[in-house]
């Protein structure tokens, strides 16, 4: 295995009773605040005039950035940056979930510069190396934005949909309070579910020699949204399960599952893909893609990719019955993935289902490779290998 360095130095202030902190932290970053939210819902549930009283007990001056789009656009980034620039703003405040967090990071990043902030996705040697400080308050358990350095933004006009990082976007502190996420419907909380699946899978899936107890640890971490996801659906207000889903959002892809395996994700290039020509939400089209994804590698690669798929199948599924073969009980959880994401989470099973046909699968899939022969993951993957897995899908 390959040797690493993990560092997240973001603080984490978790519950209802860290909650009343968050006008001093935000306070110790200057006395200028941009507020950024999505499409209001935390005015709705009174988050928003919890927060308002905790500012304003701080003396602080609040600019508000609100309608941040799911998927969010490259035009709120900018909208936000030059809000930044003009307001002499010292600190950012997202308040919502990843799409309101990676907006944020990106706004961050652009009231320090002197560029268009597309530009850092359009040649992604374009170092971001400077930002104002994030704080986050996070509202949906789903793409661990509140406790790593990435995120991804959209641009409609181009049909991309392209991803960042860097040392300076990650938050400096995170509220993460699990009523706060008491009122996400159904839907958004399955798709935050398959989500955080999702981030784990793609760290999971490696044929890299690494360490046991991290698999352990992700085969915990599936488990914990196995159980908890469908809990939290059928009664939104569980504090145990609402938990237990926001603290598995952010160490799923805070870093620390990944103790130097080489990272190549393979279903997130694909799924950022439908979600640039089709605007769909993004755990649903990974729901729909991950389980075809995992029968095209076995089908392409079954020496390769077996026994990872088997003890998947065995240690997160409990599959292990001894009169199966090795190949059947791979398969088996596959189908046990796929069940869990249509019958208990209730997301449509196809593309067909979400009214997505073949017309842009070519397109796609070769942005999915971006300008390289195949997306090297678990299994490299060509675009023509990349076809294939969308037409599975329909």
């Amino acid at each position: 295995m390959n040797g690493f360095v993990y560092s997240i130095p973001t603080t984490i202030y978790f519950g209802d009773d860290q909650f009343d902190k968050l006008g001093e932290v935000v306070a110790s970053y200057g006395s200028c605040v941009l507020l950024t939210y999505g499409g209001g819902s935390i005015k709705r549930t009174g988050l928003y005039d919890r927060i308002m009283g905790l500012l304003q007990a701080q003396g602080l001056s609040v600019i508000e950035l609100g309608g941040i789009e799911p998927n969010p656009r490259i035009a709120s980034v900018r909208r936000g940056a030059q809000m930044c620039k003009e307001g002499n703003v010292d600190v950012v405040l997202a308040v919502g979930g990843g799409s309101t967090i990676d907006c944020s990071k990106f706004i961050c990043a652009g009231a320090k510069a002197d560029r268009d902030p597309w530009d850092w996705f359009a040649d992604k040697t374009t170092p971001i190396d400077d930002a104002l400080p994030l704080v986050t308050v996070l509202t949906l358990a789903a793409t661990g934005s509140e406790m790593d350095s990435g995120g991804v933004i959209s641009n409609p006009e181009t049909h991309q949909k392209e991803g960042r990082g860097a040392a300076c976007l990650l938050p400096k502190a995170s509220f993460l309070d699990p009523q706060n996420t008491y009122t996400v419907p159904p839907f958004q909380t399955a798709a935050g579910s398959a989500d955080i699946i999702s981030h784990t899978c793609e760290t999971y899936f490696s044929q890299d020699k690494d360490l046991y107890f991290l698999d352990t640890f992700m085969e915990g971490l599936l488990r914990t949204v196995i159980k908890f996801a469908p809990i939290a659906m059928a009664d939104p207000a569980n504090g145990e399960a609402r938990a237990n889903l926001m603290w598995a959002s952010s160490w799923a892809i805070n870093g620390f599952a990944d103790g130097g395996k080489t990272q190549a994700w393979s279903v997130h290039p694909m799924e950022h893909e439908l979600s640039a020509f089709y605007d769909i939400t993004h755990g649903l089209g990974l729901a729909i893609l991950t389980p075809a994804w995992m029968r095209f590698v076995l089908a392409k690669d079954p020496d390769g990719t077996l026994p990872k798929l088997v003890q998947f199948a065995q240690n997160v599924f409990g599959i292990d019955d001894p009169a199966l073969s090795d190949l059947e009980r791979a398969n088996a959880g596959i189908d046990a993935l796929q069940s869990f994401f249509v019958n208990d989470l209730k997301l449509a099973p196809t593309l067909t289902a979400i009214d997505i046909d073949d017309e842009h699968f070519e397109q796609m899939a070769e942005k999915a490779c971006h300008k390289n022969p195949a997306i090297a993951g678990f299994v490299d993957l060509t675009p023509q290998d990349i076809v294939k897995i969308y037409k599975a899908c329909q």
